[in-house]
């Protein structure tokens, strides 16, 4: 896992309007003390801006806040600076899809249901290309791909992401492309589930109704526990960020739920093995 800007940039709102509503103070006051406009901290505070280190520590002076304490969140501050690997891709990347890469590129576990495509993150690249193709046609193709792809590297490496899909079987029989490279796409997913850290469950047609029929998700967990899981929902033109604790805890049942109704892990491998025979 890297440090990821994002997540600090988050974790520094969170600080910030802790430590305000703490000292007593309303947004209006507070800005006017640190010179800058009401929408501008609440911006900050909702981590939709980032916050020069310098105006950190004006902000701490303000709630009383120094020394040890004082020192770690400027260092947050700082690293919330630098450019994670996704900027290099904001030409072709949404800005509400660079704060979700943002997100996952410092996760510490993935929980995702997927109803109609096989998730990014286990995309191959011939599949991502026609998935491309399909919901926003040929302009900057390579490089759309290309980042997909990166996004990948978090499920190998030292600390790799703990990843757990939940796919509806129409996901497997759903030609996006030609039977070959939905061929070589279900035997990639046959391969990666045998990554310790990656878990895939198919939900079968014969499970019936479930609780997430008008609902893909993503569920973000972090390895500080200072860091508040998110939900992520996505749609056509934008993202969507839940980070209340009821919101997480609500999807999180709803997740359990999905598994419970799923294949098991070695099942689901049967029934990735026959899709594919499906396909060859």
């Amino acid at each position: 896992m890297t440090a990821s800007p994002t997540v600090r940039r988050r974790r520094i709102a969170r600080e910030l309007r802790q430590l305000r509503e703490r000292a007593g103070m309303t947004l209006d006051v507070a800005a006017r003390q640190l010179d800058m406009s009401k929408s501008n901290l609440s911006r900050i505070e909702n981590a939709q801006i980032g916050i020069k280190p310098r105006d950190v520590r004006a902000a701490l002076a303000l709630y009383q806040v120094t020394g040890s304490d004082a020192e770690a969140l400027i260092e947050i501050a700082r690293s919330a600076q630098q450019r994670g690997w996704w900027q290099h891709y904001s030409d072709v990347l949404p800005e509400w899809f660079e704060f979700y890469v943002g997100l996952e590129a410092e996760a510490a576990t993935l929980r995702t249901y997927e109803a109609e495509a096989v998730p990014g993150l286990l995309q191959t690249e011939a599949y991502a290309r026609e998935v491309y193709r399909l919901t926003a046609g040929e302009e900057d193709l390579d490089r759309k791909v290309a980042a997909r792809l990166r996004r990948q590297n978090v499920l190998r490496g030292d600390q790799p992401v703990e990843l757990s899909v939940v796919l509806n079987e129409s996901v497997l029989l759903r030609p996006v492309s030609d039977r070959g490279v939905m061929a070589g796409q279900l035997s990639y997913l046959e391969d990666v589930a045998q990554l310790p850290n990656v878990t895939i469950q198919v939900l079968p047609f014969e499970a019936g109704g479930h609780p997430a029929l008008n609902s893909p998700y993503v569920i973000l967990t972090f390895p500080d526990a200072a860091d508040a899981a998110v939900v992520y929902l996505e749609n056509l033109t934008t993202g969507l960020a839940l980070e209340e604790a009821a919101q997480v805890r609500s999807y999180s049942l709803v997740h359990e739920r999905l598994r419970q109704l799923a294949l098991d892990p070695a099942a689901s491998l049967v029934r990735l093995k026959e899709a594919s025979r499906y396909f060859t």
